[in-house]
């Protein structure tokens, strides 16, 4: 079970491609994962910042969904507290329809000052809001009457259609405890990109949590997303390293005119750094790595290949979804 994202919408410097140019590959890129049998595709979440990063996953969302038919589709992450609740659970329910079941919500804080502030949400109660969020969301989708009285939110009686026919799965994205045991409260699951160490101790905090409140933790899901490239890691080194060093130049950006900026050199202890974080090497290599990553920490894991690229063109960017689904995704575990 291979998944793939983390589809954002960026433009590279010097890029030539429009916004329209931008968005119909990224659903063409989506048609051709459902075609080569990726089990889901995730987009991921942030505002103003200049290469365009995905501001509006759920609308996204739909237009993915309205052009397969097979593949989930997973937020990785929205981010849930710049957003009313209600009208998350709206957008949400719509896309479930639309996609006849398909969607997975992934839920996560954020960290960006700038955005919190220019869309009118409170930093300092993010924590709080997410909380209440999960437990307001499945209240909401049963299309009946209810009234929320929170620290954070309050709502009078009222219904929200349309009502999900399937349940939607939520998922909680986060690197603290704090989120790791509110997923094991109120969510189905937990999206992870932590070191192999730190997803071992994800894991133990959140079974802690779920015996402590008498949940079965085989009803919990594990979904772990890693840049993965079937190749040599320094050929797909600059491309992580443009990832990676965006989200320093998010909150200068966001006041920023003129062209996108230009990514920092990449010095030599980074580039040190970013080899490890890469699952690369021979597809036998990458295979041994996430069997034994699951094997060690001891539960069905869900795996996404974080290998989409932002300064790549459309063409090497489906030669690594090729790879991918050719020498990796037919020896990894289906459960």
């Amino acid at each position: 079970m291979l998944g793939f994202g983390l589809l954002s919408g960026q433009r590279a410097p010097d890029d030539a491609r429009s916004w329209e140019d931008v968005y119909r590959e990224l659903i063409e890129l989506t048609v051709h994962l459902e075609r080569r049998n990726f089990s889901s595709v995730w987009t991921t979440e942030h505002h103003f910042v200049d290469d365009g990063y995905m501001p509006s996953l759920l609308v996204t969302s739909a237009a993915m969904a309205a052009a397969t038919t097979r593949i989930h589709i997973g937020t990785g992450v929205l981010l849930a507290p710049l957003h009313h609740p209600l009208r998350l659970a709206e957008d949400a329910a719509t896309v479930q329809a639309i996609s006849d079941g398909r969607l997975i919500l992934g839920l996560g804080l954020g960290w960006s000052p700038t955005e919190y502030e220019a869309l009118g949400a409170d930093m300092g109660v993010r924590g709080k809001a997410m909380s209440e969020i999960l437990q307001i969301l499945p209240k909401a989708w049963t299309g009946e009457p209810f009234t929320w009285e929170g620290d954070v939110y309050r709502y009078p009686p009222l219904a929200v259609r349309p009502a999900p026919s399937t349940s939607i799965p939520v998922v909680v994205g986060g690197s603290v405890d704090a989120a790791v045991r509110r997923a094991a409260r109120y969510a189905d699951g937990f999206f992870s990109n932590a070191s192999p160490a730190r997803f071992k101790e994800q894991v133990s905090i959140a079974n802690e949590e779920m015996e402590r409140i008498g949940r079965d933790p085989s009803t919990f899901r594990w979904i772990y997303y890693a840049v993965m490239y079937p190749g040599p890691r320094d050929d797909i080194l600059d491309s992580v390293w443009h990832q990676i060093w965006k989200y320093s130049d998010m909150e200068d950006s966001a006041a920023r005119s003129g062209p996108i900026a230009r990514t920092a050199p990449l010095g030599g202890d980074m580039a040190d750094k970013l080899r490890k974080r890469i699952v690369g090497g021979s597809p036998d290599e990458i295979v041994h790595t996430l069997n034994a990553l699951r094997d060690d920490v001891g539960v069905p894991v869900e795996w996404v290949a974080r290998s989409h690229f932002s300064d790549l063109h459309y063409g090497p960017q489906i030669e690594i979804v090729d790879d991918l689904a050719e020498s990796v995704m037919p020896h990894l575990p289906t459960d």
